[in-house]
């Protein structure tokens, strides 16, 4: 019997100033659709037409229109930072198309046209301060690529951090993919801060941690960085030394050890080969991929407001577990993990939320007090008030 294929596209930069995680980005999504492909179960194969914008802003939106009008892709599967979602958003509404976007960010935002299943603020940036501020002291630096997400990320993280009654020492932002740093360690040197918050992207995030390790060499008291933006990625080309000590909060480490996993890892490692290491966007897209299939075959069709309904009618099986979609938000409730980096380049999970948290895009609920297990502190939010300024 002949499958009907169905074209997806798939709009990653693996060329640019973020390419490694648009290299690995890609390779989930083409991972999953060769999955998709194989299974006989499935009454469709996935055809992807896959596009690089390279990090160009003016190419987003061009490239999703042409995949949609030119090859009749009707969802997309696709960006990474903010900006470029945000350029590409317009263009997926006014088709009816639907955007499957995966990676950390800034929250503020809803679409009837995107399914968000990467994590918001309530699911990355809080649980790393309710860590890390009762823990390192109130006093962070603030480092951020200068885009949508660095600066909205160090606005919720200075009000969390006032709010409890501590003191953003500094606000700095470089240019996205920028490596010159050497201004931001000096600062870091003469402010002397309990911890560094890092909301830098791609290459700006590798030189900057390369040059801190250079200077935490010397000082054996040094502060940590911590992001929640921070993946195996972004440590592949630095040193044993340099990956070591870094803490990240996120919904996927190569290391979560759940029964979903070990069985996505096994297959992996039965397609790579066992030296594939697994890393969180390649984790993302893959999901991304995985859903949109599970929802077409559910819906009989690739019509995104089917597929969207079906999205949100049921929870999914997932790497990271079972995942379920706000009817409302179209976000994903995600388990967040803490995790420090070695000296591998993996991250060593440390603390796990005790169940998946629903997506809080907008922080309307961020300071009631999360479930949290016996041992874990009193958050540094509680009893206080967030300003929520757009």
């Amino acid at each position: 019997m002949t499958r009907e294929t169905q074209p997806i596209s798939i709009l990653y930069s693996t060329t640019g100033p973020y390419a490694a995680l648009g290299r690995e980005a890609l390779a989930g999504a083409l991972a999953a659709i060769a999955e998709v492909n194989a299974d006989a179960e499935m009454p469709f194969r996935l055809e992807p037409k896959v596009d690089d914008p390279a990090g160009r802003a003016e190419l987003y939106s061009a490239m999703a229109e042409a995949a949609i009008r030119n090859n009749g892709c009707r969802h997309v599967i696709g960006t990474i930072t903010s900006w470029s979602r945000k350029d590409v958003l317009p263009a997926i509404e006014r088709h009816g198309a639907l955007l499957w976007y995966a990676f950390p960010y800034e929250g503020y935002e809803a679409s009837d046209s995107a399914i968000y299943l990467g994590a918001c603020p309530n699911q990355h940036l809080l649980p790393l301060f309710d860590h890390v501020l009762p823990r390192f002291g109130q006093r962070p630096f603030i480092v951020g690529s200068n885009y949508i997400w660095g600066w909205e990320n160090s606005r919720i993280a200075r009000e969390i951090t006032e709010a409890c009654g501590g003191q953003v020492l500094s606000e700095r932002f470089v240019p996205l993919g920028a490596v010159e740093v050497e201004h931001l360690i000096a600062e870091i040197e003469q402010k002397r801060p309990d911890f560094i918050l890092s909301n830098l992207v791609g290459a700006s995030a590798t030189a900057f941690f390369a040059a801190y390790h250079l200077w935490r060499s010397k000082r054996p008291s040094a502060p940590p960085i911590v992001a929640c933006n921070l993946s195996e990625t972004e440590l592949d080309s630095l040193t044993p030394e340099a990956r070591t000590g870094h803490i990240a909060a996120a919904p996927y480490f190569n290391r979560l050890d759940i029964p979903a996993n070990r069985e996505f890892k096994a297959r992996m490692a039965t397609r790579f080969g066992a030296e594939r290491r697994i890393t969180t966007s390649f984790c993302a897209t893959y999901m991304s991929v995985t859903l949109l299939a599970q929802a077409m075959k559910d819906a009989a069709t690739d019509a995104p407001d089917a597929v969207r309904r079906v999205v949100v009618s049921r929870p999914f099986d997932t790497p990271v577990g079972p995942v379920a979609i706000h009817p409302r938000t179209h976000h994903a409730a995600l388990r967040p993990h803490l995790a420090v980096s070695d000296s591998s380049g993996e991250f060593d999970i440390f603390h796990s939320a005790a169940e998946p948290v629903e997506a809080d895009p907008y922080l309307i609920h961020a300071f009631q007090r999360p479930k949290q297990a016996d041992d874990t502190p009193p958050s540094p939010r509680q009893g206080s008030q967030l300003k929520v300024i757009k």
